[in-house]
């Protein structure tokens, strides 16, 4: 039963008893509420009476109180979502600048991610007096920073080219980025490979692999100008001994 806008006042009692949280009472077959529709009056056990003092607690939040809770709660997230929102691409926005900023001689700059629209590989070897020198294999790639010209780890002497468009690249440019990517010279000249500086009665021999069968061949120009072509292999011998014709190169599977 619903009791009316304006029910009776002393309405007797039919017995019965109240429920703990006192928003129900027992007329001895159903169970009613002890107030009324709008809140105003209030059953006492023996009649309808004013509902001017303190009314029962209720278990738990009113409804009002949880509609509060959820648009607070929305409004939070949306303050969260907005703060955190801004951060990122501000400091996306700061971190392109700078690593725009830091370009090689060459001008191959590093970006954020890594290009796609053309994707090459080529190999270096560097031997010394005979014995391979290590390159780093993360030479080139950074926090943000991804040189069109870089290396992947646990791929030894293979060189990535991923630029955003068609351009020629040469075995100098990739001297320029290992020096950027290092924050130290490398330079490629007759008396310097990288960080070795060639000693009296040494020399620098490069060879040359274009990978179409012919075998590696003697560069007798500007180490430096080499260009780097789809599975070419070049090789830089600082001699005594000179190693005729270089180490093979084995490319893993997928190039």
């Amino acid at each position: 039963m619903v009791v009316s806008e304006s029910p009776r006042l002393n309405e007797p009692a039919s017995g019965g008893r109240f429920s703990p949280d006192g928003y129900w009472w027992w007329d001895g077959s159903d169970w009613k509420p002890t107030l009324s529709a709008d809140g105003w009056w209030r059953w006492n056990g023996a009649g309808w009476v004013a509902s001017t003092g303190a009314r029962p607690r209720r278990a738990g939040p009113g409804t009002k109180t949880v509609v509060a809770l959820i648009a607070t709660g929305a409004i939070v997230v949306l303050v969260l979502v907005s703060v955190f929102t801004f951060a990122v691409v501000n400091g996306l926005n700061g971190l392109q600048k700078a690593t725009n900023a830091s370009t090689t001689s060459a001008g191959i700059p590093c970006d954020l991610l890594e290009h796609t629209q053309v994707h090459y590989h080529a190999a270096l070897q560097i031997l010394n007096q005979g014995a391979p020198v290590d390159i780093p294999t993360d030479l080139g790639r950074k926090l943000g920073c991804f040189y069109w010209i870089h290396m992947h780890d646990f791929e030894p002497g293979i060189i990535h080219i991923e630029a955003p468009s068609g351009r020629t690249f040469t075995i100098g440019d990739f001297f320029a980025v290992w020096a950027a990517w290092g924050g130290r010279a490398q330079p490629l000249d007759a008396t310097h490979v990288s960080s070795i500086t060639l000693t009296a009665g040494q020399t620098l021999v490069a060879y040359v692999d274009p990978g179409d069968g012919s075998g590696p061949q003697q560069f007798t120009g500007d180490p430096n100008t080499i260009v780097l072509q789809q599975r070419e292999v070049i090789t830089l011998e600082i001699t005594p001994p000179t190693v005729s014709p270089p180490p093979a190169f084995i490319w893993p599977d997928g190039f």
